[in-house]
């Protein structure tokens, strides 16, 4: 754990972008140290991952790929999914959702780099898609996400971002004060997210050191 630097980033945020601390990977303990230096809201790719550290005191982000079959657990255990990313999805959590009478908050994904390895709705069909689940009274969408490209050209990076939140602020026109949450910029470039009008940022290795994927 990077005690300082989680510190130092937990003062120097701006009050208006919420931190998600991204523990996949990581061990219950490691959560818990991160809770005590002040991260409140934790973030897990897996749903299996999620369940095992669940800790109800936590917020608890689902911010990876979620598969339907996945989402019976994935809607007990988790606060926000910021992962949706096509209608047989929002379906599924629809259903699921019904049977336990919950509203969950979500995220619409959006592939915004275009990059082909990447889930997430396209940039131009955003906007209908938001129109479509409306039909869904257990969704509650809050806002868009995105993962910034996989570069280390700062010009791309900005003009991904830049796109995503001129995309941000029309879904807002369409639907409202609703849609008030933008979720973008990880460890390597969540500076350049904020500075484009992000509400969230997910930060993983910054807060928790680097990952052993060997473990």
């Amino acid at each position: 754990m990077n005690i300082e630097k989680t510190k130092q980033i937990l003062q120097e945020l701006p009050s208006h972008v919420e931190l998600i601390a991204v523990s996949k990977t990581r061990t219950k303990e490691e959560v818990d140290e991160a809770y005590r230096l002040g991260c409140r809201t934790f973030g897990e790719n897996k749903v299996q991952e999620l369940v095992a550290k669940y800790d109800p005191k936590y917020t608890w982000h689902l911010i990876g790929h979620l598969q339907r079959n996945k989402v019976k657990d994935a809607v007990k255990y988790a606060d926000m999914i910021e992962s949706l990313d096509s209608m047989r999805l929002a379906q599924e959590i629809e259903k699921q959702c019904a049977k336990i009478d919950k509203v969950m908050p979500v995220l619409v994904e959006v592939n915004i780099s275009q990059e082909e390895n990447k889930t997430g709705i396209a940039y131009e069909e955003c906007i209908n898609f938001i129109k479509e689940c409306q039909q869904f009274p257990h969704l509650d969408i809050q806002g868009l996400m995105c993962v910034g490209p996989l570069t280390d050209n700062q010009a791309d990076i900005e003009a991904c971002f830049e796109s995503m939140h001129t995309l941000f602020q029309e879904a807002q026109e369409a639907f409202g004060p609703s849609i008030h949450i933008l979720s973008m910029g990880m460890s390597d470039d969540y500076e350049l997210a904020i500075k484009h009008g992000s509400t969230m940022v997910r930060l993983g290795t910054i807060l928790f050191g680097k990952r052993d994927y060997t473990i």
